[in-house]
């Protein structure tokens, strides 16, 4: 599934195209997605125009003159397809192919710019939803979600705080959406190298037994920071061939220390150890046992 660096690199392909533009025509070429859509989808986007595009976690968020927001999940297959006079591109990084099959073009805005912009999905994991603006702190796929790790509210003692007192492990903690929103598996591992933090570490370790952060919070955090800000920068990185706005493939994954590199010699300064891949949570953990601890 697209992490965050990959929704904001779509988002930030999408926003050209969308932002401050009007839904001339929207189209549903199915009933559903992973969800059926509502019964008034079409009609609530018709004639809008997009005042804003933004994303929480791994959803985008696209505002609409009437108040209302479409929410929009990539899913495990989803990708946006832009098509305008100069050809089409498709916006984001990601590890696995995004699908060129038209056949699983299942929504279309045409937007009064002249550009479509095309969702495709070949496994429809991916969902799009309509809710007023005012209820957003209602909606169920955002509540409960933590706080952003790319924002200001984010730091050591907040993310000290949420893992006070948990047993589960470290790289179990930062997964959970609850304690920190938009995280996934790649990003997880990638930060706990930075940070030299062990994965299977209990989580209450990043606070002392008064609650405070530790210098292990604090290391944690900027890595968090640095390694989202290096991967946005680098065009995302769920990689494979999903093409950024430019058509472009994106290079973070050259810049994996650990991620997908089992055997591989570590590639921290001074470092002796290799990678190493174990399954935790019923995921792929990548570490190394020599320099995290």
């Amino acid at each position: 599934m697209p992490e965050l660096p990959e929704v904001e690199t779509v988002r930030l392909g999408l926003q050209p195209a969308m932002e401050g533009f009007r839904i001339e025509r929207a189209v549903a070429n199915r009933g559903d997605l992973r969800f059926p859509f509502q019964t008034d989808f079409v009609a609530r986007l018709t004639g809008q125009i997009v005042t804003g595009l933004g994303r929480r976690a791994k959803y985008l968020l696209a505002d609409l003159a009437s108040g209302d927001v479409l929410l929009m999940h990539l899913g495990m297959s989803g990708s946006f397809r832009v098509v305008t006079e100069s050809g089409a591109a498709t916006p984001g990084e990601f590890h696995h192919p995004r699908s060129e099959d038209r056949t699983h073009d299942h929504v279309v805005f045409e937007m009064s710019n002249g550009a479509r912009v095309i969702f495709n999905d070949p496994r429809r994991f991916g969902f799009m939803k309509i809710f007023a603006r005012a209820a957003i702190d209602d909606e169920p796929h955002l509540k409960g979600l933590g706080p952003e790790p790319l924002g200001n509210a984010f730091d050591a003692a907040l993310l000290a705080k949420a893992c006070a007192g948990k047993q589960t492990s470290l790289k179990a903690a930062l997964l959970d959406q609850r304690v920190v929103a938009g995280l996934g598996n790649i990003y997880v591992c990638e930060a706990l190298w930075r940070a030299h933090l062990s994965p299977k570490r209990k989580a209450a370790s990043l606070a002392d037994r008064k609650g405070a952060p530790t210098d292990r919070a604090l290391r944690l955090t900027e890595s968090i920071r640095d390694v989202l800000h290096d991967a946005i920068k680098a065009g995302g990185s769920s990689l494979r061939d999903h093409r950024q706005i430019s058509g472009e493939l994106g290079y973070f994954q050259h810049s994996f220390a650990v991620y997908d590199r089992e055997d591989e010699r570590c590639r921290t300064e001074g470092c002796t150890g290799t990678v190493k891949r174990f399954v935790q949570n019923g995921r792929s953990t990548f570490w190394c046992s020599v320099c995290q601890k």
